[in-house]
Protein backbone atom coordinates (compact mmCIF):
# COMPACT_ATOMS: atom_id res chain seq x y z
CA UNK A 1 0.00 0.00 0.00
CA UNK A 2 1.25 3.47 -0.92
CA UNK A 3 -0.01 5.91 1.68
CA UNK A 4 0.20 9.67 1.33
CA UNK A 5 -0.39 11.89 4.36
CA UNK A 6 -1.92 15.23 3.41
CA UNK A 7 -2.46 18.36 5.44
CA UNK A 8 -4.62 21.46 4.92
CA UNK A 9 -4.42 24.66 6.99
CA UNK A 10 -7.46 26.92 7.32
CA UNK A 11 -7.17 30.25 9.12
CA UNK A 12 -8.87 33.50 10.02
CA UNK A 13 -7.25 36.77 9.00
CA UNK A 14 -4.67 38.07 11.49
CA UNK A 15 -4.26 41.83 11.68
CA UNK A 16 -6.87 44.28 10.42
CA UNK A 17 -7.31 45.24 6.80
CA UNK A 18 -6.33 48.77 7.80
CA UNK A 19 -2.73 47.50 7.97
CA UNK A 20 -0.42 47.53 4.99
CA UNK A 21 -0.09 44.22 3.09
CA UNK A 22 3.48 43.66 4.30
CA UNK A 23 2.35 43.87 7.94
CA UNK A 24 -0.57 41.51 7.32
CA UNK A 25 1.80 39.06 5.62
CA UNK A 26 3.98 39.07 8.73
CA UNK A 27 0.99 38.32 10.99
CA UNK A 28 -0.24 35.52 8.74
CA UNK A 29 3.16 33.87 8.41
CA UNK A 30 3.61 34.00 12.20
CA UNK A 31 0.20 32.36 12.68
CA UNK A 32 0.81 29.66 10.09
CA UNK A 33 4.26 28.66 11.30
CA UNK A 34 3.11 26.72 14.40
CA UNK A 35 0.59 24.78 12.30
CA UNK A 36 3.26 23.98 9.72
CA UNK A 37 5.44 22.69 12.57
CA UNK A 38 2.46 20.66 13.86
CA UNK A 39 2.00 19.18 10.40
CA UNK A 40 5.64 18.11 10.39
CA UNK A 41 5.27 16.43 13.78
CA UNK A 42 2.25 14.53 12.48
CA UNK A 43 4.15 13.29 9.43
CA UNK A 44 2.34 15.33 6.79
CA UNK A 45 3.99 14.85 3.41
CA UNK A 46 1.96 17.32 1.28
CA UNK A 47 0.69 20.52 2.91
CA UNK A 48 -1.53 23.18 1.36
CA UNK A 49 -2.67 26.56 2.64
CA UNK A 50 -5.80 28.53 1.69
CA UNK A 51 -6.15 30.86 -1.30
CA UNK A 52 -3.90 33.97 -1.06
CA UNK A 53 -2.96 32.73 2.40
CA UNK A 54 -0.80 35.68 3.45
CA UNK A 55 -3.55 38.28 2.94
CA UNK A 56 -7.25 38.98 3.40
CA UNK A 57 -9.56 38.07 0.58
CA UNK A 58 -9.46 41.63 -0.72
CA UNK A 59 -11.57 41.10 -3.84
CA UNK A 60 -14.81 42.58 -2.42
CA UNK A 61 -12.96 45.88 -2.91
CA UNK A 62 -11.51 47.44 -6.02
CA UNK A 63 -8.77 49.15 -4.06
CA UNK A 64 -5.33 49.39 -5.65
CA UNK A 65 -3.80 49.35 -2.14
CA UNK A 66 -3.79 45.57 -2.44
CA UNK A 67 -1.47 45.60 -5.44
CA UNK A 68 1.23 46.01 -2.79
CA UNK A 69 0.49 42.44 -1.65
CA UNK A 70 2.10 40.94 -4.76
CA UNK A 71 5.29 38.88 -4.59
CA UNK A 72 7.58 37.35 -7.15
CA UNK A 73 7.61 33.58 -7.52
CA UNK A 74 9.93 31.93 -6.62
CA UNK A 75 12.16 34.77 -5.46
CA UNK A 76 9.75 36.58 -3.13
CA UNK A 77 9.85 36.32 0.67
CA UNK A 78 6.98 33.88 1.17
CA UNK A 79 8.08 31.25 -1.33
CA UNK A 80 11.68 31.55 -0.14
CA UNK A 81 10.56 30.90 3.44
CA UNK A 82 8.33 27.99 2.37
CA UNK A 83 11.31 26.46 0.57
CA UNK A 84 13.28 26.57 3.82
CA UNK A 85 10.41 24.96 5.75
CA UNK A 86 9.86 22.31 3.08
CA UNK A 87 13.54 21.38 3.20
CA UNK A 88 13.58 21.36 7.00
CA UNK A 89 10.56 19.06 7.28
CA UNK A 90 10.95 16.97 4.09
CA UNK A 91 7.45 18.19 3.19
CA UNK A 92 5.88 19.23 -0.09
CA UNK A 93 4.28 22.67 0.38
CA UNK A 94 1.69 24.38 -1.81
CA UNK A 95 1.80 28.13 -1.14
CA UNK A 96 -1.05 30.12 -2.73
CA UNK A 97 -0.11 33.82 -2.99
CA UNK A 98 -0.70 36.96 -5.05
CA UNK A 99 1.93 36.85 -7.79
CA UNK A 100 3.69 39.64 -9.66
CA UNK A 101 5.02 38.68 -13.07
CA UNK A 102 5.96 42.25 -13.97
CA UNK A 103 4.67 45.53 -12.57
CA UNK A 104 0.96 45.67 -13.39
CA UNK A 105 0.64 42.00 -14.40
CA UNK A 106 -0.61 40.00 -11.44
CA UNK A 107 -1.98 36.49 -10.95
CA UNK A 108 -3.72 34.38 -8.32
CA UNK A 109 -1.08 31.68 -8.07
CA UNK A 110 0.03 28.66 -6.08
CA UNK A 111 3.73 27.82 -5.89
CA UNK A 112 4.61 24.13 -5.53
CA UNK A 113 7.73 23.27 -3.52
CA UNK A 114 9.15 19.75 -3.30
CA UNK A 115 10.19 17.97 -0.11
CA UNK A 116 13.83 18.93 -0.63
CA UNK A 117 12.94 22.63 -0.89
CA UNK A 118 13.21 22.74 -4.68
CA UNK A 119 10.73 25.03 -6.43
CA UNK A 120 8.87 22.82 -8.91
CA UNK A 121 6.64 25.38 -10.59
CA UNK A 122 3.31 27.13 -10.22
CA UNK A 123 -0.33 27.04 -11.18
CA UNK A 124 -2.14 30.28 -12.05
CA UNK A 125 -5.90 30.41 -11.45
CA UNK A 126 -7.57 30.10 -14.84
CA UNK A 127 -11.19 31.07 -14.18
CA UNK A 128 -11.53 34.58 -12.74
CA UNK A 129 -14.95 35.72 -11.42
CA UNK A 130 -16.31 39.26 -11.65
CA UNK A 131 -19.55 39.47 -9.70
CA UNK A 132 -20.67 41.45 -6.65
CA UNK A 133 -18.28 40.79 -3.77
CA UNK A 134 -15.81 38.94 -5.99
CA UNK A 135 -14.21 41.58 -8.23
CA UNK A 136 -11.26 39.40 -9.09
CA UNK A 137 -10.66 40.74 -12.59
CA UNK A 138 -9.57 44.01 -10.96
CA UNK A 139 -6.70 42.13 -9.32
CA UNK A 140 -5.87 39.05 -11.38
CA UNK A 141 -5.18 38.16 -14.99
CA UNK A 142 -6.48 34.72 -16.05
CA UNK A 143 -3.88 32.01 -15.70
CA UNK A 144 -1.85 31.15 -18.78
CA UNK A 145 0.14 28.09 -17.72
CA UNK A 146 -2.48 25.43 -18.43
CA UNK A 147 -3.04 22.58 -15.98
CA UNK A 148 0.40 21.37 -14.88
CA UNK A 149 0.92 18.28 -12.75
CA UNK A 150 3.98 18.21 -10.52
CA UNK A 151 5.96 15.05 -9.85
CA UNK A 152 6.76 15.54 -6.18
CA UNK A 153 8.69 13.28 -3.85
CA UNK A 154 5.44 11.64 -2.74
CA UNK A 155 2.80 11.89 -5.47
CA UNK A 156 1.72 13.41 -8.76
CA UNK A 157 0.14 16.65 -7.59
CA UNK A 158 -2.28 19.03 -9.29
CA UNK A 159 -3.63 22.42 -8.20
CA UNK A 160 -6.96 24.11 -8.93
CA UNK A 161 -7.95 27.37 -7.17
CA UNK A 162 -11.34 28.33 -5.70
CA UNK A 163 -13.69 29.45 -8.52
CA UNK A 164 -11.94 26.98 -10.83
CA UNK A 165 -13.78 24.22 -9.00
CA UNK A 166 -17.03 25.10 -10.81
CA UNK A 167 -15.45 24.13 -14.15
CA UNK A 168 -15.18 20.34 -14.65
CA UNK A 169 -12.86 20.66 -17.64
CA UNK A 170 -9.87 21.63 -15.50
CA UNK A 171 -10.32 18.74 -13.09
CA UNK A 172 -10.36 16.39 -16.07
CA UNK A 173 -7.28 18.02 -17.62
CA UNK A 174 -5.36 17.60 -14.36
CA UNK A 175 -6.36 13.96 -14.06
CA UNK A 176 -5.45 13.24 -17.68
CA UNK A 177 -2.11 14.92 -17.04
CA UNK A 178 -1.50 12.34 -14.32
CA UNK A 179 -2.67 13.92 -11.05
CA UNK A 180 -3.35 11.47 -8.24
CA UNK A 181 -4.05 14.21 -5.69
CA UNK A 182 -5.41 17.69 -6.43
CA UNK A 183 -5.57 20.55 -3.93
CA UNK A 184 -8.10 23.36 -4.19
CA UNK A 185 -7.23 26.37 -2.00
CA UNK A 186 -10.30 28.59 -1.70
CA UNK A 187 -11.94 31.64 -0.16
CA UNK A 188 -15.69 31.08 -0.18
CA UNK A 189 -18.47 32.39 2.05
CA UNK A 190 -21.73 31.03 3.37
CA UNK A 191 -24.72 31.51 1.12
CA UNK A 192 -25.34 30.61 -2.48
CA UNK A 193 -22.39 28.25 -2.99
CA UNK A 194 -22.06 26.60 0.42
CA UNK A 195 -24.13 23.56 -0.43
CA UNK A 196 -21.89 23.06 -3.47
CA UNK A 197 -18.82 22.83 -1.21
CA UNK A 198 -19.53 19.19 -0.39
CA UNK A 199 -21.05 18.39 -3.77
CA UNK A 200 -18.75 19.55 -6.56
CA UNK A 201 -15.41 18.31 -5.28
CA UNK A 202 -16.60 14.82 -4.30
CA UNK A 203 -18.21 14.61 -7.74
CA UNK A 204 -14.94 15.71 -9.37
CA UNK A 205 -13.03 13.12 -7.33
CA UNK A 206 -15.35 10.38 -8.59
CA UNK A 207 -15.38 11.56 -12.20
CA UNK A 208 -11.59 11.69 -12.30
CA UNK A 209 -10.60 8.89 -9.92
CA UNK A 210 -8.39 11.00 -7.68
CA UNK A 211 -8.07 12.44 -4.19
CA UNK A 212 -8.94 16.09 -3.61
CA UNK A 213 -8.00 18.33 -0.69
CA UNK A 214 -10.28 21.39 -0.42
CA UNK A 215 -9.24 24.19 1.94
CA UNK A 216 -11.24 27.31 2.82
CA UNK A 217 -10.53 30.22 5.18
CA UNK A 218 -12.69 31.08 8.21
CA UNK A 219 -14.31 34.10 9.84
CA UNK A 220 -15.38 37.50 8.52
CA UNK A 221 -13.20 40.23 7.10
CA UNK A 222 -14.09 43.87 7.73
CA UNK A 223 -14.75 46.34 6.25
CA UNK A 224 -16.22 44.26 3.42
CA UNK A 225 -18.17 41.69 5.48
CA UNK A 226 -19.42 39.87 2.42
CA UNK A 227 -20.25 36.83 4.55
CA UNK A 228 -18.65 34.23 6.77
CA UNK A 229 -15.84 32.11 5.41
CA UNK A 230 -16.97 28.76 6.71
CA UNK A 231 -13.79 26.67 6.76
CA UNK A 232 -14.95 23.04 6.60
CA UNK A 233 -11.76 22.07 4.76
CA UNK A 234 -11.74 18.41 3.82
CA UNK A 235 -10.23 15.48 1.97
CA UNK A 236 -12.30 13.35 -0.39
CA UNK A 237 -11.26 10.02 -1.86
CA UNK A 238 -11.76 8.70 -5.43
CA UNK A 239 -15.06 7.13 -4.36
CA UNK A 240 -16.40 10.55 -3.37
CA UNK A 241 -16.22 9.87 0.37
CA UNK A 242 -15.12 12.69 2.68
CA UNK A 243 -12.47 11.05 4.85
CA UNK A 244 -11.46 13.97 7.10
CA UNK A 245 -12.93 17.42 7.69
CA UNK A 246 -12.09 20.51 9.72
CA UNK A 247 -14.44 22.71 11.74
CA UNK A 248 -16.34 25.66 10.31
CA UNK A 249 -14.89 28.30 12.61
CA UNK A 250 -11.44 27.44 13.99
CA UNK A 251 -7.85 27.90 12.84
CA UNK A 252 -7.03 24.31 12.14
CA UNK A 253 -4.75 21.77 10.55
CA UNK A 254 -6.72 18.85 9.16
CA UNK A 255 -4.86 15.73 8.00
CA UNK A 256 -5.72 12.51 6.22
CA UNK A 257 -4.01 9.33 5.10
CA UNK A 258 -4.66 8.67 1.41
CA UNK A 259 -4.17 5.23 -0.12
CA UNK A 260 -2.90 6.02 -3.61
CA UNK A 261 -3.61 2.47 -4.74
CA UNK A 262 -7.29 3.48 -4.62
CA UNK A 263 -6.65 5.80 -7.59
CA UNK A 264 -5.72 2.85 -9.80
CA UNK A 265 -8.45 0.67 -8.30
CA UNK A 266 -11.24 3.17 -8.96
CA UNK A 267 -10.04 4.13 -12.43
CA UNK A 268 -9.83 0.46 -13.39
CA UNK A 269 -13.30 -0.19 -11.97
CA UNK A 270 -15.16 2.68 -13.63
CA UNK A 271 -13.04 3.09 -16.77
CA UNK A 272 -14.22 6.64 -17.36
CA UNK A 273 -10.97 7.48 -19.14
CA UNK A 274 -11.34 4.51 -21.50
CA UNK A 275 -14.92 5.44 -22.34
CA UNK A 276 -14.32 9.14 -23.01
CA UNK A 277 -15.32 10.30 -26.50
CA UNK A 278 -13.19 13.40 -27.09
CA UNK A 279 -13.95 13.31 -30.82
CA UNK A 280 -17.55 14.25 -29.93
CA UNK A 281 -16.66 17.17 -27.67
CA UNK A 282 -15.78 19.76 -30.30
CA UNK A 283 -18.63 22.04 -29.26
CA UNK A 284 -16.95 22.48 -25.87
CA UNK A 285 -14.21 24.49 -27.61
CA UNK A 286 -16.60 27.05 -29.06
CA UNK A 287 -16.49 30.48 -27.31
Amino acid sequence: MTTLKGGLIQMQLKGGTNLEPAAIRKHMIEAHTPLIEAAARQGVQVLCMQEVFTQPYFCPSQDSKWYAAVERIPDGPTVTLMQELARKHAMVIVAPIYEEEITGVYYNTAAVIDADGKYLGKYRKVHIPQVAGFYEKFFFRPGNLGYPVFQTAYCKLGVYICYDRHFPEGWRALALNGAEYIVNPSATVAGLSQYLWELEQPAAAVANGCYIGAVNRIGTEAPWNIGTFYGSSYFVNPRGEIIAQASSDKDELVTADMDLEMVREVRNLWQFFRDRRPETYGDLLKP
